[in-house]
Formats: C-alpha cells, structure tokens, sequence
C-alpha cells in the first residue's frame, strides 16, 4: 500500500483500480490488458496534470511524504564501501545524523546526512530527524576527518528542526549549531551541501554551509515551518490556524527549490520524477550523482584559498541589499 496525498486522490483512486484489475486478472483467462493501459495512461497524465499546478505548500507535504528516499537510501545508491562513524567524544552518539566514509565513484568522500527513519521505532530511535547537540558536534568531528585526509565532503539535510528538547538546550544546542556554521566557512577541503526533503531552521543550516548549495525539485527550505509561521503570525486570542494559514505562510515564505534558486540562495535545482522522489529513488539518485560528479569535478580543481574565498562571498552575498 502506497501512501497519498490528499491532493493526490484522483489518481489513488484509479491506481487502486488499476491494481484491482490486476488482481482480477492474475491466473485468469482475461484480457483486460488494453483497459489497464487505458487507465495507466489516464492516471500518468492526470498526475502530470496535478503536479504542475502545484503550490509550495504541497511542495512542502511532499518533501515530508513518509515514503521519500532518506540519506541512507541515497548512500545505498551513491555511494561504496560505506563505513559509518559514531559519536561526537563528549557525550553520546546521535543516530538522527549517519556520517561516514565512502567511495563516490572514484573519489573517497566523507558523507553526512539527516535520517528520520521508517517504522515508528526506528522514528523514535532517530528522534524523526532532529538532532541533538551531540549529533552537530558528531557531523563535525567528521569533517575535521575529511579535511586531514583531504576528502571532499557530502551532505544530505532533511529535518524538521534542530530538537528543541530541555536537555538539547542544557547540552548547548545554539552553541552547537554556531559552531558548526563557523567552523564550516574555515574546512580546507570541498563540500556540497543537498537538501533532500525538509531544511528547517539551524538544525538544517548547520550542514548547510557548503561550496555548493542544492535542492531536489520538491524539497523545501526555511527558516520556519509553515505552520509555526503561520502560528506566530495569525494564531491571537485563542484563534486556530488552518489549511488556509498554511498555504499563506508558505507562498510568502519562498521555501521551494524553485523559489530559492530564482533569489540565489541555491546553486541548482535537481528534476525529480513525476509525482517526487518516491515515485523512482533510483532515477532520483542518478540524477543527483551527475549533479554531485559535475560539481566535485570543478571544486577538487581549485586550491583550498580560493574555496574559502568564495564559500565566504557566497554567504556574505545572499540577502544583499542594492540602492537604486
């Protein structure tokens, strides 16, 4: 059984009456063959129909969609010899962030990524993708790595949100966070920062300081979710919010690939199949690796001043303000 939507409907329905006719079928003399194309093709057109009127805050729906390729699922397809590192050597081990070494083709990467998980234990086990300060100081204590040995380094952020949790906040959580974002502006070595899903917050931004900056076609990326915008900004005097809040938030919000990479804030935008990453995780990662080989193969070529110099420009650009 395959998860939808609520937008997704019409074509739930008449997959699921595509499988029925399967089933119908199966074992049986009947040739319904011609009918099942019919619908088949009815189905992908009326999907393509849906997908392109469709508005950042199902953007945003589909980027959380339970059956979307996590970062282990793109380190199955990506990646080699993947050994994962545990711990940060102050405190414990945070599985909400998996970071390693591998082999991306031929070149020795170090990979870091969010990882929200699939069953309800494993959720829980992973905290749903929020990180605690143990795990920022985890996914640094690997880039340092990386940059002793000269690898390039990786990085898949999908997150709700650093976890606001009272002990995260005694262990340092703000102070994590800075010092992930400070100390990735200075690592002598090439990185590449992708956002897979969601990037909420400091909780993504903390993996996100990159030499390139990445999206797929329907991820997200924000300072805020659009329902606690929408909180802040429409929820007075007891008042609830709703779908409608929702939407508002998210259109003035900016948080598409699309959006994101129009205002400069990301270097490209990597096409998804037709209803998102879920649909085909295999054609998905196929088309972030030539991203990710097209990228590694101008960035390994500068020397490491010049990377520092332009990852700097780069930050220090987004947002300018020009006087007419």
């Amino acid at each position: 059984m395959h998860y939808y939507l609520d937008f997704e409907r019409p074509v739930a329905e008449l997959e699921e009456k595509i499988e029925e006719l399967k089933r119908l079928a199966d074992g049986r003399d009947m040739n319904i063959t011609s009918e099942i194309k019919k619908l088949e093709k009815k189905a992908r057109d009326l999907r393509a129909d849906i997908f392109s009127k469709i508005t950042p805050w199902q953007k945003n729906l589909i980027a959380r969609h339970p059956e979307r390729p996590y970062t282990l699922d793109y380190i199955d397809f990506l990646m080699n010899d993947f050994i994962e590192l545990h711990g940060d050597r102050r405190y414990a081990d945070d599985s909400s962030i998996v970071a390693g070494f591998a082999r991306f083709g031929d070149i020795p990467v170090a990979v870091i990524g969010h990882q929200k998980g699939r069953s309800t234990k494993e959720r829980i086990e992973r905290n749903f993708g929020q990180p605690h300060p143990e795990g920022y100081r985890k996914a640094l204590r690997i880039m340092k790595l990386a940059e002793r040995f000269r690898r390039p380094i990786i990085t898949l952020i999908d997150t709700p949100g650093a976890y606001p949790g009272i002990g995260a906040e005694e262990r340092g959580q703000a102070e994590a966070i800075a010092q992930n974002l400070q100390e990735m502006f200075l690592i002598r070595t090439p990185i590449i920062a992708v956002v897979i899903g969601e990037g909420g917050s400091g909780g993504a931004l903390a993996l996100a300081i990159g030499d390139r900056v990445i999206m797929l076609e329907h991820s997200v990326y924000s300072v805020i979710t659009p329902e606690g915008c929408a909180a802040i900004l429409w929820s007075k005097n007891g008042n609830t919010v709703g779908l409608k809040e929702y939407e508002n938030a998210s259109d003035a919000l900016k948080i598409t690939a699309q959006d994101l990479y129009s205002l400069g804030i990301i270097d490209e935008t990597i096409p998804e199949p037709l209803g998102g990453a879920h649909k085909n995780p295999k054609e998905t990662a196929a088309s972030l690796a030539e991203a990710l080989r097209r990228h590694l193969d101008e960035l390994i070529q500068k020397p490491f001043e010049t990377l520092l110099e332009e990852r700097y420009k780069k930050f220090r650009m987004i947002g300018e303000l020009r006087e007419e």
